[in-house]
């Protein structure tokens, strides 16, 4: 039975959830800190962090040295009771790694797939990228709860269908989600690729200090993001952002490109195109894109594919107008500030839009690092649901009168 809003124990329950989340906030803390920060009694923050320690959701990690009289114990949340693992999953790699409450940076595991669909599976493939997350972290898989994947595709989270995926040998496309949380026992996050990588620009990188902008990824494959004031817009089936179908502009005739749409235009296919003409040829897309950041040839290769990005940049300008546009993927890094500014010169030539343009700034492993952003939060709200599942019912009754001066009550 719930305990009833306002009694002894549903006000424990509150108290309790309060000083587990100033310890994911703060870090380690004493009981007297937790007292302070919270505005509860002392007593009652001794009880509190007894009772925790207890269930085993937090621990003592420490002594601080006092002014006067003996040292106080620091206590730490258990960040090993409730693990995630965040994924990215291309067609032959994947990258995973543990996530936990405090957003550790654990190792990261990559595992190479095989390119036969008879011997991939969703199953098989996640199950391989959780054990390889959690024995590079030394942990073991039975704490872990939850994954959050990214995929070069969408999710529509009205069907549980996975659209726009071509190259996941063995996965299903229709109750993929809910397959795999069934096989799994854990619950399954799948978010597409781009969008993970601008909830770590928003996090890290160059979306922090603004309020909205679209994320333009440009790799082996196109794709495009929107953050409106921290939030990614979907569209209604998760399609939103899937810019590389869009057919090419009558205007890309004047670069002599017989390209059908974006992807072509300036997907991998059509940066290899331009790289060649100029004499700079490499064998597989990340090796070009690897070259383009010292070849001399670089400059006037970036020279041609401005134009051609500003023609895909224009219909999001056109729609949305945003106050940024993020040149990411292997291409954006490679371009950095010199392709940017080249690029922010063609948009406000060709069109009346005079957006910023500026290169990612998220150091590496985009993808993932959205992943685990995401994740960090879902193994936050998990361990602070398990607080009231875990501490027996709470029946000192001086917690009403604290209860009355708590500044982080929280709905």
């Amino acid at each position: 039975m719930n305990a009833v809003r306002g009694t002894p124990s549903w006000l424990g329950g509150v108290n309790d959830r309060t000083a587990v989340s100033l310890l994911l906030e703060r870090g380690e803390l004493t009981k007297n800190q937790i007292s302070e920060l919270s505005g509860l009694s002392k007593p009652t923050a001794s009880l509190i962090v007894g009772r925790l320690e207890a269930v085993g959701i937090i621990r003592a990690v420490g002594e601080v040295p006092g002014t006067r009289g003996p040292s106080a114990v620091s206590y730490a949340v258990r960040a090993d009771r409730i693990l995630g693992v965040a994924i990215n999953i291309s067609h032959l790699v994947m990258q995973s790694t543990v996530v936990d409450a405090y957003g550790t940076e654990h190792p990261v595991a990559e595992t190479s797939l095989s390119a036969a669909a008879s011997e991939r599976s969703a199953v098989f493939d996640i199950t391989a990228g959780i054990h390889s997350a959690c024995v590079a972290s030394n942990l073991s898989p039975d704490a872990v709860q939850m994954v959050c994947i990214g995929v070069q595709g969408s999710v529509d989270s009205r069907t549980d269908a996975l659209n726009y995926v071509d190259l996941l040998p063995g996965w299903q496309r229709k109750g993929i989600k809910e397959h795999l949380e069934e096989a799994l026992g854990l619950d399954v996050f799948m978010e597409n690729d781009v969008n993970l990588a601008a909830i770590a620009e928003r996090e890290y990188g160059a979306g922090a200090d603004t309020a909205s902008f679209a994320l333009l990824w440009m790799g082996e494959g196109l794709g495009l993001a929107v953050d409106l004031n921290g939030s990614v817009l979907h569209g209604a089936s998760g399609g939103a952002g899937e810019i590389g179908f869009l057919p090419t502009p009558h205007s890309a005739a004047n670069f002599g490109s017989t390209a059908k749409n974006l992807q072509e235009l300036v997907g991998g296919v059509g940066v290899s195109k331009v790289a060649k003409s100029h004499g700079l040829s490499k064998r597989g897309y990340q090796a070009l894109f690897e070259a383009l950041v010292d070849d001399p040839r670089g400059d006037a290769i970036f020279a041609e594919l401005a134009p051609r990005i500003a023609v895909g940049i224009i219909p999001v300008l056109a729609v949305l107008d945003p106050a940024r546009v993020v040149l990411g993927g292997p291409l954006g890094s490679a371009g950095g500030s010199r392709l940017a500014k080249l690029v922010q010169s063609a948009i406000r030539r060709d069109s009346v839009w005079v957006p910023e343009v500026v290169a990612t700034t998220v150091p590496d492993r985009p993808v993932l690092r959205g992943a685990v952003t995401f994740l960090v939060a879902e193994v936050r709200e998990a361990l602070i649901k398990d607080v009231s599942s875990a501490a027996p019912k709470f029946t000192n009754h001086s917690t009403l009168h604290d209860h009355q001066h708590h500044p982080l009550q929280r709905k």
